[in-house]
């Protein structure tokens, strides 16, 4: 197939949620970005269509050659009837596997990134398939060692030390190596991908008021700090532990180019105040490009034409870029 642009593979996530509904929606928009194919289920796609009575021309990719003008699928067969709102942990099979396609299209160079929509955990879970989330998946179907959850809105970027845990696990899972690779990750791809020669960033410390001299803590003294003061005598800008409630604040963002949390509620319910429906997650450490929408399933809107498809633009977008 003749490559114009960008291609990127997407994967419309959850049938029963609002991700069929957003691709169809920024379907005009997303083409001037790049060239899209998604993994679908070419009759969820046409039924969804109808539901918000879009006219769309669906061309099959791997039949026919890409269309500019058409939504370009590579099918997947669902396994049982989508009914917009109506989860069913019949079709979390047909969800990962939409997500195992699009990667190999990618790894075989067919895509140059991928763009996920949004799944349910739970559902995936219920169905006997273990899954913590997009960003652990891809990690552990590409090998990476490592990966970085990066969420980025239009003025603010917000990494994870440690992902989708239970808050109670946070700690030990916070450790001098693995912040050490969190934090070289973050800094390495802020330069390579987002063009930032020298990145300011500011790290977050575990506890309230970043310990308080360990007071309420010792993850600051025994293991952040050590951290920081070794990235620091490498020549990189790192600066903390910080209290959290003060670090987001807008003096201290306005100097920094990305903030590292410690764990996944510090960090994104800032992040998702000031750009939520606008902001892009994006996986750092992967031999690939790889983004996704801010937000969730929404089964109530579903098939009625009310979602926001802002977010899937902006992830579109941002992954076009990144694949230069």
């Amino acid at each position: 197939m003749l490559k114009l642009k960008t291609r990127l593979a997407v994967t419309p996530g959850e049938p029963a949620g609002i991700g069929p509904d957003i691709c169809l929606q920024a379907f005009e928009e997303n083409n001037q970005l790049a060239e899209l194919i998604y993994f679908v289920d070419p009759d969820l796609i046409q039924n969804r269509a109808n539901d918000l009575k879009i006219e769309v021309s669906i061309n099959d990719v791997t039949s026919a050659p890409f269309n500019i003008d058409a939504f370009n699928v590579h099918p997947v067969i669902a396994s049982v009837a989508v009914i917009p709102g109506v989860a069913t942990t019949e079709n979390a099979g047909y969800v990962t596997k939409t997500l195992e396609q699009a990667l190999s299209s990618c790894l075989k160079g067919e895509t140059d990134g991928i763009v996920t929509g949004p799944v349910n955990k739970s559902i995936i879970n219920d169905a006997g398939i273990p899954f913590s989330g997009h960003t652990e998946w891809f990690a552990d179907k590409t090998g990476a060692k490592r990966v970085v959850m990066m969420l980025s809105g239009e003025t603010l970027r917000v990494a994870l030390a440690t992902t989708h845990l239970p808050l109670a696990k946070v700690s030990e899972a916070i450790t001098h190596t693995s912040l050490t690779e969190v934090a070289t990750i973050l800094h390495s791809e802020l330069v390579k991908k987002f063009k930032i020669n020298h990145p300011k960033i500011l790290v977050c410390g575990l506890n309230p008021h970043a310990g308080e001299n360990g007071h309420l803590g010792r993850e600051e003294i025994e293991t952040i700090t050590p951290v920081i003061k070794a990235l620091q005598q490498q020549g990189l800008d790192f600066e903390g532990p910080l209290p959290a409630d003060t670090l987001f604040t807008p003096h201290n963002l306005a100097r920094a180019d990305a903030v590292l949390a410690m764990y996944h509620d510090q960090g994104l319910p800032v992040l998702k105040h000031a750009a939520f429906g606008k902001s892009v997650n994006i996986t750092l450490g992967l031999p690939i490009v790889r983004t996704s929408v801010d937000h969730g399933t929404a089964f109530d809107l579903a098939g009625s034409g009310r979602s926001n498809c802002s977010s899937l633009v902006a992830a579109v977008r941002c992954a076009a870029e990144l694949c230069f």
